[in-house]
Formats: structure tokens, sequence, C-alpha cells
């Protein structure tokens, strides 16, 4: 089946398309665009096929499609036979978070969000018990406008990235290879000892002590399972917190940011900011505040 590249009608007014569909079946072509796609099957019933994998729907189900993720909601037989009287509903919401939202997602605030989206380019079907709470957020965007808009799809993300069920993803496409339970328990316990400890001196010996493992062994492990070093993980985890103090402005200077944050040197710091933000902590700061200043007056 060829893959079509699906271009989303994107509006210049809009940042966020909400999109009702009413009709006999679903788009019926494989295909994939840039922007993640949230659908809440409201009425009709079908298979979604979503890269090689194959998932039933019916209504209520809500599925969460990554940015360019090949996908068909293939709706029964019985959709495409004339005078039946059947019809398909949904709500999809299409946002693409490298687009014109790009700015926004690089807000320290959001950047929960834009890891979780990372974490899920595969796509899921939101969990059972949340659909209703999803859906009326879904609903409240779609009804909202301007400012409001944006501020629903603020929610939206927020309610996203709350899901504590654990999130299948729709394709088993990916370069990292699929986890265990047991796996993911070891390397939850390693986050969990690096973010714990992020801010006293941490060794590979030490870390590799907590997955049962020689620094050697624990090194191919982590960068199979994680995509990181352990040392590129530590900086992120270490620059991500730096981040959090430097907007809260409750720091003497960003030398005492760069102490509290387990860096021995501000040399060090500034280099290893630099490398994971793209930006110096001064010039960090100053763009955080100038997008503060733009956001309030947009609101205004």
């Amino acid at each position: 089946m060829k893959v079509l590249q699906f271009t989303i009608p994107v509006t210049h007014d809009k940042s966020v398309i909400a999109e009702k569909v009413c009709q006999q079946y679903h788009y019926p072509y494989l295909h994939r665009h840039k922007e993640i796609q949230i659908t809440w099957i409201q009425k009709g019933e079908g298979t979604l096929i979503a890269g090689n994998n194959m998932h039933d729907y019916s209504p209520g189900d809500i599925f969460v499609i990554g940015a360019n993720l090949p996908h068909v909601f293939k709706s029964s037989p019985e959709y495409f036979t004339p005078n039946t009287g059947k019809q398909i509903e949904a709500l999809t919401i299409f946002f693409s978070p490298e687009g014109v939202l790009s700015s926004m997602f690089d807000l320290p605030e959001l950047k929960p969000g834009k890891i979780f989206l990372q974490h899920h380019q595969q796509g899921f079907k939101i969990p059972h018990n949340i659909t209703d709470k999803i859906s009326q957020l879904m609903i409240a965007l779609k009804n909202a406008s301007g400012t409001d808009q944006l501020i629903q799809f603020l929610n939206l993300v927020k309610g996203l990235i709350n899901i504590k069920s654990k999130l299948d993803p729709l394709s088993s496409y990916g370069s990292l290879p699929g986890i265990t339970e047991n796996e993911g328990i070891r390397i939850g316990n390693i986050y969990n000892y690096i973010i714990l400890n992020y801010s006293e001196e941490i060794n590979l010996e030490d870390v590799a002590k907590v997955a049962f493992m020689t620094p050697e062994s624990f090194c191919r492990y982590f960068k199979k399972h994680t995509g990181h070093t352990f040392i590129s993980f530590l900086n992120e985890v270490r620059i991500n917190e730096a981040c959090k103090k430097l907007i809260a402005h409750k720091f003497e200077s960003i030398n005492t940011v760069a102490y509290k944050c387990g860096f021995k040197s501000i040399t060090n710091f500034n280099r290893v900011f630099k490398n994971v933000i793209g930006n110096s902590p001064r010039g960090y700061l100053d763009s955080y505040n100038n997008n503060l200043i733009s956001l309030s007056r947009a609101a205004g």
C-alpha cells in the first residue's frame, strides 16, 4: 500500500487545528503528516493501521499518532455500502511541536511535554479510564478561539503528560529495542538514582552498582536501551534542574546554580549548558524573560 504525504490545511490565524468530521467513512488511504494527531472516535468501527501494526477501534477510543507515522483509519466494510445510513464521526486535533509552536515547546515549563511527545513518536492509545477527561479537554479546545484555544491546548498537553498508565506504542518501528518489564524496572531505578543524586558527585561505579552491573556492561546497556550515554543523561538532568532554578529567580548568582546542580567548575557548567540548551545560562535567562513579556503582551 502506497504511503501518501498528507498536508493538513492550516489557517494563518491558528497554531492548533481542531477538525470535526461527519461522513460515510474515514479518509481511506495510508498517509502521514508532520503534525501530531489526536483522534477521538465518536461514531464508527474499523481498524487503525499505524506503521506496521493494526488496532481495532470503536466509539470512545482516542489515539495519539506521532508525527510522520504512516496510518489509516480503515472503516469496516459496511461503511462503504451505499444507503446503509451508517456514518463516522471523529474529532481530531493537529499540532506540530516543531512548527509554529516550537518556541513555546522550548520553554522549560513545557519541556516535560516535549520529552513526552518525543518518547511517544510511535503513538499510543489513550487508556480507557481517562478517555472522558481527555475528550472533554478536546471539546474545550474545539469550542475555544484565540488565546483561549491556546490555553485549552496547554490543558490538553498537561492531560497527556499526566497519564500514569503504561502506554504501548501503536507501531513497533523504532531505533531502540523493546524493554521488558524487568528492564523497565532496572532502568527506572537507574533514572531515580541519578535524579535523586544529581546535585552530588556521581561516578560510573556508583550508578553501575544500582544496576547490579560492571561499569563496562552498564555503559553498553544504558546506551542500548536509552540512546544516551550515562554522562549525557546526567548532564541533561543537571541542566534541566539548572533551568528550573534560573527561571525561579531564587539564586544569588549563576555560579550558585552551577554548584547546586552538581557542577564543580563554572567553565564546565557553561560549556555543558550551551551544548544541551544551545545557549549560555545568561542568554537562556534573557530569552525566557523576553518570551514571558511577549506572551503577556499577546494575552493583553
